[in-house]
């Protein structure tokens, strides 16, 4: 009677764990995804179109700029990428090969100069003493320089860079009198190329600047067999009138 009264007790004992496992698993694993992920990236870089590839790399060499710059308000277009140092000079090509269907070209083409610089592309409409895109004296570009503004508007304004408009005289005084004076006349010519410009194709968000210079920056130009370097104030020193030189930079 004694021993089936005695109370049952079980003894339970649990195994040890080993201790607590360490979280280096962790690191290990997301170093893993991160280079997945990169893989990944390179593999859709690879894959995407030049144009594509230039923006992002626009974007990485300068977010606070280039990002601002990826897109325009031309939709559907096809042709709105970014002009790069990489690809200016297509686009320099291609505004050649407009500006070629002008029906005064063959007598135009000396006075129209493109060259890639350190901020883009330049395009200068140089004057003569008789006038060439302007009048002479005159801040409204003539025949010949509203079908060139108008031909290079609707070609630029299919990319979105920024588009920069300077006038410039030469040394010679206005004879006109009065108060206005090269200042005025390179600054009303660029006023009225980026008129013109706006109401044919560039965007009126596209013009960051325009600038009026006067006879500040004269520009040297080649003379003679010699090719000796001469500045435009010094070749026809008896001309009355100024003569400008207007610059589209992109």
């Amino acid at each position: 009677m004694e021993n089936s009264a005695r109370p049952i007790i079980i003894i339970k004992k649990k195994a040890g764990h080993g201790g607590h496992h360490g979280g280096a698993w962790k690191v290990a694993y997301a170093d893993f995804v991160t280079a997945m992920m990169a893989l990944f990236i390179v593999l859709w870089l690879l894959n995407t179109s030049k144009p594509v590839r230039e923006a992002i790399a626009g974007y990485f060499r300068d977010p606070s700029g280039t990002a601002n710059k990826m897109g325009s308000k031309n939709v559907g277009t096809g042709e709105n990428f970014t002009i790069t140092k990489d690809n200016v000079s297509d686009l320099m090509q291609k505004l050649q090969k407009t500006i070629q269907q002008m029906p005064d070209f063959d007598k135009l083409k000396h006075q129209i100069e493109m060259t890639i610089t350190s901020e883009g592309l330049r395009i200068e409409m140089m004057e003569t003493e008789t006038g060439t895109f302007f009048d002479v004296g005159s801040p409204r570009p003539n025949g010949n320089g509203k079908e060139l503004l108008v031909l290079l508007a609707q070609e630029l304004g299919k990319v979105p860079n920024r588009i920069s408009v300077e006038g410039h005289t030469d040394s010679r005084p206005f004879t006109k009198g009065g108060d206005y004076g090269n200042w005025e006349l390179s600054v009303d010519r660029a006023n009225a190329a980026r008129r013109l410009m706006q109401e044919n194709g560039v965007r009126p968000d596209q013009i960051s600047q325009v600038r009026g210079f006067a006879d500040q920056m004269l520009r040297k130009t080649k003379m003679g067999n010699n090719q000796k370097m001469q500045t435009r104030e010094k070749q026809k020193p008896q001309t009355p009138h100024p003569r400008s030189i207007d610059h589209l930079s992109i």
